[in-house]
């Protein structure tokens, strides 16, 4: 069978979202988010055999934002294995990624590891079990995407724990119901930190390439997840992984997908490839517009089944 002309699908996207690049608008709830341009755009993507391809803004670095959780629940599931479930739930929300309302209702409980309640219990195990948490987090992206120099934004980071406010009573409601470990504000330092690792597209595709490879980055020669606990992460991806807009994401695309509020997205064919892509423009519930438009562009040309 003849393999898809990835390159030349990628470029179809760039003149397919050009127009939309001047719709929604950038994340200014963080202010060192509201500085970045809008109009910007970038896509890659990294088959299972090891071939990369890349169009748009390739360069461009951003701060992966919540696309960083996948990451979190791959060392804590490392560390944890199934006992990970007793503190936090594999359920869609339905609700806000930063909803209180519901913790409270379920007694501090996060329904899965994607909302923001559910990250950060899941980071405050991972600070039970590694003593450099920071460090620990950003070597593991710079070795999957085969790049030393990887930093985090501490500008962004800065910004974020500046307002921090909401997720340090997330934070504090959960340690109320005996469910966080840490201390708040430390735990609360790791997790910006982590939102806050920066990247272009093609690095996001690589860190994430054992998404579609069964657990193993081959750019890293690592098996980072069994075959089995891999499947079970992209299914939560399915779920949960776009926050209340997973149904509407699952029903264009079709794949796996995380979002982050950078307009930044990685979504997964199992078997085949992983690809990342990037647009700050966000619609009303904090999706990337051109980066969803260029999704469901590819799943529909390449024909995609999930699972």
């Amino acid at each position: 069978m003849t393999s898809p002309d990835y390159q030349a699908l990628l470029d179809a996207t760039v003149t397919r979202v050009k127009p939309l690049l001047a719709q929604g608008k950038v994340a200014d709830y963080i202010p060192a988010l509201a500085e970045v341009a809008q109009q910007q755009y970038a896509i890659a993507l990294v088959t299972n055999d090891g071939q990369c391809f890349y169009a748009g803004d390739s360069e461009a670095r951003f701060t992966i934002q919540s696309v960083s959780k996948v990451m979190t629940l791959t060392l804590a599931l490392q560390r944890y294995g199934e006992t990970l479930w007793q503190r936090v739930g594999k359920e869609p929300s339905g609700t806000a990624f930063n909803s209180l309302t519901q913790l409270e209702f379920e007694h501090g409980i996060p329904r899965n590891p994607f909302i923001n309640a559910g990250a950060i219990v899941t980071c405050d195990a991972l600070f039970s079990r590694l003593s450099a948490p920071i460090h620990s987090m950003l070597e593991a992206f710079r070795i999957q995407a085969g790049n030393s120099k990887i930093i985090i934004d501490k500008k962004v980071a800065n910004s974020e724990y500046e307002h921090r406010h909401r997720n340090a009573a997330m934070a504090h409601l959960m340690k109320s119901f005996g469910n966080f470990d840490n201390q708040v504000d430390e735990v609360l330092r790791a997790y910006f930190s982590y939102c806050a690792i920066e990247l272009n597209a093609l690095e996001l595709a690589k860190a994430y390439s054992y998404l579609s490879n069964h657990g193993f980055c081959q750019f890293s020669k690592q098996q980072l997840l069994t075959a089995r606990q891999t499947k079970q992460l992209n299914s939560l991806l399915f779920t949960s992984g776009l926050y209340d807009a997973a149904g509407d994401f699952a029903y264009r695309v079709g794949m796996p997908g995380k979002s982050g509020v950078s307009g930044t997205i990685v979504a997964v064919v199992p078997g085949k490839f992983t690809v990342a892509v990037w647009s700050p423009g966000l619609d009303k519930v904090g999706n990337s517009i051109a980066g969803i438009a260029a999704l469901e562009y590819l799943s529909m040309q390449l024909d995609v089944c999930a699972f």
